[in-house]
């Protein structure tokens, strides 16, 4: 189990160091870019849904990647480890060996494909909807609207000229790069700080829902998948099953050929000693 902590906090890393959640990098240029795209003349203030979509799409194509390569990784992981607990268990036992490693085998398969599919549902689902009913969005949100005013005015000043700002909550932001795209620079902001409060909530979301899944799969096949499936293998009429328990293992086919020579070996000896004793008895008459 620790390792697969170690895997979940590994995928977290990943997914908050990774290029799509880096806020800082060309601040407000990926916005402004939609936004004259789309030739979008709207209201202040007013906030264009599609717009919002398109960058959010762009962004969870960037890490769909990552979830899959992470539930990859945990049932390659899992695999080796019940490979082994299954081989140490029935070490004794050839026939149940095979058939208990290649059931878990063929159930390590099965739940990493479900898994795999359960990740990309949940990445489509990412990147058709953007809702979310978590009071976080609204806190992380509204502290980064209330600096609008005077961000924007920081990077419109033109007697300073600043070529940073500092945005709180975010860090310090180079600026110089927008001065003349003034006519969008507020519609750009707020949508930038839409998407930074939005994405936490789809990393945390996409976290939480791969755990909980994992750790329910991993239930079930402990509990539940694994023993039907060795049973399953064990009785198929498919490669003989039954038959198959009643193959020796090789230890045992070792020591019986070795038995039997050992035998051959003991009636060449008798028959030897045989002969010695005639001999002698023919001697002494």
């Amino acid at each position: 189990m620790y390792v697969l902590v170690e895997l979940l906090d590994s995928f977290s890393k990943d997914l908050n160091n990774c290029e799509e959640s880096d806020v800082t990098k060309n601040f407000l240029m990926e916005e402004i870019k939609v936004l004259e795209e789309a030739k979008w003349i709207g209201l202040p203030n007013f906030m264009p849904r599609a717009a919002f979509l398109t960058i959010l799409q762009r962004k969870v194509n960037g890490i769909a990647k990552l979830p899959i390569d992470f539930v990859d990784n945990v049932w390659e992981y899992l695999g080796k480890v019940v490979t082994s607990i299954l081989t140490h268990h029935s070490e004794n036992y050839y026939q149940l060996q095979c058939s208990s490693r290649r059931a878990g085998q063929n159930l390590i398969s099965k739940m990493k494909e479900c898994s795999i599919k359960h990740v990309m549902v949940a990445v489509e689902m990412e990147q058709k909807t953007d809702y979310t009913c978590n009071t976080e969005f609204t806190v992380e949100y509204n502290s980064l609207i209330s600096q609008q005013v005077p961000f924007v005015d920081a990077v419109l000043d033109a007697q300073k000229k600043p070529s940073q700002v500092m945005l709180e909550g975010v860090g310090m932001i180079d600026v110089s790069h927008l001065r003349e795209y003034s006519d969008v620079l507020n519609q750009a902001f707020d949508l930038k700080v839409r998407m930074i409060a939005y994405w936490k909530i789809v990393k945390k979301r996409l976290i939480d829902t791969i755990a909980l899944h994992l750790m329910l799969s991993i239930s079930n096949f402990v509990n539940k998948d694994l023993e039907k499936e060795i049973v399953h293998d064990l009785l198929s009429p498919i490669g003989g099953g039954i038959e198959r328990l009643l193959v020796e293992s090789p230890s045992i086919s070792g020591k019986r050929e070795r038995l039997r020579r050992s035998v051959k070996v003991l009636r060449e000896s008798k028959d030897t000693v045989g002969n010695i004793i005639d001999k002698i008895a023919s001697y002494g008459e």
